[in-house]
């Protein structure tokens, strides 16, 4: 019994000793493909490697060209993927079963962190499993609220099983909300854990906001922006969105609609807006000063982990109007920093929203107060709490490693 508490303790010093961890994160999007999912990932690995952690990336090659990157903190493995469907630009990995365990016998990471569920996530699970790997996971699509948008309703229940013991494989599930949290482990999932998300208050600034912008717009003097920010597609909700601004319209004909964002809804929504302006897709500064430049944030959506876009536009100063969910229940307080609605209730979100549009005053009270908000939502912490969460893990595993080879050890002295 000494011995095995010898070796124990041992190892707990080994483990203390040096907090830089080889970390091999597997994903199916990343920058410059544009959606949330990379958006975050892109953030995490920077502040990982600002932290003192090497990145091994394995992610689907995204065109004819597309080359890894090598050298430094961050180094780049490309695999084989095909094209998403209804989703122009991004793909989903291939199964990768084989080619991991090479790669991860040749160099062995100390932790493997799959950021999706596609084939290629679930066969870097598969390895890392079979080399006695630590191997967490993030939790980032709601595919049964997706499902019934694409007309594959019938796979929701076979999908929520798959993604279930998808992540029950690993050693932890980290996602951005508690409600997310709860949700899932009424479901059945085991050992989730709450890693938010952060906001940049200098890229997202009040400051940005552009007279010349809504000028090109064609908003009035002392008329009001209203815009939506997001994917084109039909899981955003954008019915109701063109809904509260046609609602808004009526109480206020110098509204101006400013949808930014590109998708198969495009088409549709030019035909039943034919005054809207379709901006696009934006980035960078350009996507910051559109924000900035409106006056209203409307975002219906009900399929979000979380919803990045609701803390951008808060950091832009910007009154949005949301459903009680994901990003929205955790930091807006009604009619303080922004407004929301009981989720479903699609007459009490246009109600809000026409309130909000004819209430200037009010409405630039709650985006100076939004702004507080965001100031206080800091990427940096968010990443401490991410890398520190991605140690547990890693010293968790080891540990319960090292005590059954120390059983086995014990029952083979004896």
């Amino acid at each position: 019994m000494l011995r095995r508490m010898k070796a124990i303790d041992f190892t707990t010093e080994e483990l203390c000793r040096d907090s830089r961890l080889r970390i091999a994160l597997v994903t199916e999007t990343w920058p410059p493909e544009v959606n949330g999912v990379a958006m975050t990932l892109k953030r995490m690995v920077d502040g990982l490697i600002r932290r003192g952690h090497s990145i091994q990336l394995i992610r689907p090659k995204q065109a004819t060209g597309d080359v890894a990157s090598h050298g430094g903190a961050l180094e780049e493995v490309l695999s084989r993927g095909i094209k998403l469907p209804r989703y122009d630009g991004l793909k989903f990995g291939l199964p990768a079963r084989s080619s991991l365990v090479r790669t991860w016998t040749r160099q062995r990471p100390d932790l493997v962190h799959v950021a999706t569920e596609g084939p290629l996530g679930w066969t870097a699970v598969s390895a890392a499993r079979k080399l006695h790997l630590p191997v967490t996971s993030d939790f980032h699509t709601r595919f049964e609220h997706y499902s019934t948008h694409y007309g594959v309703g019938w796979l929701s229940q076979p999908v929520a099983a798959y993604l279930r013991r998808f992540h029950n494989r690993t050693a932890a599930t980290f996602v951005p909300t508690s409600e997310l949290a709860g949700s899932l482990a009424a479901q059945g999932y085991e050992r989730v854990e709450v890693v938010s998300r952060g906001v940049d208050t200098v890229q997202y600034s009040p400051a940005r906001r552009s007279e010349a912008l809504r000028r090109q717009w064609e908003v009035a003097p002392g008329g009001i922006a209203v815009v939506s920010v997001g994917r084109l597609a039909p899981e955003k909700n954008l019915g109701l969105t063109l809904r509260a601004f046609a609602a808004i319209r009526e109480h206020r004909p110098d509204a101006r609609m400013v949808i930014v964002g590109d998708g198969p809804m495009r088409d549709a929504i030019a035909r039943e807006c034919p005054h809207a302006v379709l901006a696009g897709m934006r980035h960078g500064e350009d996507l910051a000063a559109h924000y900035a430049s409106a006056d209203l944030f409307l975002f219906p959506s009900l399929t979000e982990t979380f919803g990045n876009v609701t803390l951008e536009g808060m950091a832009s100063g910007l009154c949005t109007v949301a459903y009680d969910y994901a990003a929205a229940a955790e930091v807006i307080r009604d009619l303080h920093n922004g407004a929301i609605v009981c989720r479903g209730d699609e007459e009490g979100f246009i109600q809000r929203a026409v309130q909000l549009a004819c209430a200037d005053g009010l409405r630039a009270d709650i985006g100076r107060e939004a702004r507080r908000t965001a100031e206080g939502i800091d990427w940096e912490r968010v990443c401490e709490h991410f890398a520190e969460a991605l140690l547990r893990a890693w010293r968790g595993t080891a540990l319960a490693h090292e005590y059954r080879v120390s059983l086995r050890t014990q029952g083979g002295e004896s």
